[in-house]
């Protein structure tokens, strides 16, 4: 069952850096509705915001905001911000 549960993942997870790439963006009601809650733990949520800012995907709220990583509240605190490189 859990090998089903993480076939499905990988699949939203490529449907949405397709829908993103070919975008430039994605927003945080399509990501939980591809992925809703508990589909991934905390460390794998960061990795696909982080996988999606290094595809220049921007995330955006519902009111078209683009949002920075550490506005959302399931990055990791331990995690490195992405500004920090510039």
């Amino acid at each position: 069952m859990s090998s089903l549960k993480i076939g499905r993942s990988h699949k939203a997870r490529k449907a949405l850096f397709t829908r993103g790439i070919r975008r430039g963006f994605l927003t945080l009601d399509e990501i939980d509705e591809a992925l809703p809650s508990g589909s991934l733990t905390d460390a794998e949520r960061w990795l696909l915001f982080y996988s999606l800012k290094a595809s220049r995907v921007e995330i955006r709220d519902s009111n078209g905001n683009t949002l920075d990583l550490a506005e959302r509240p399931s990055a990791i605190d331990s995690e490195p911000e992405l500004d920090q490189q510039h």
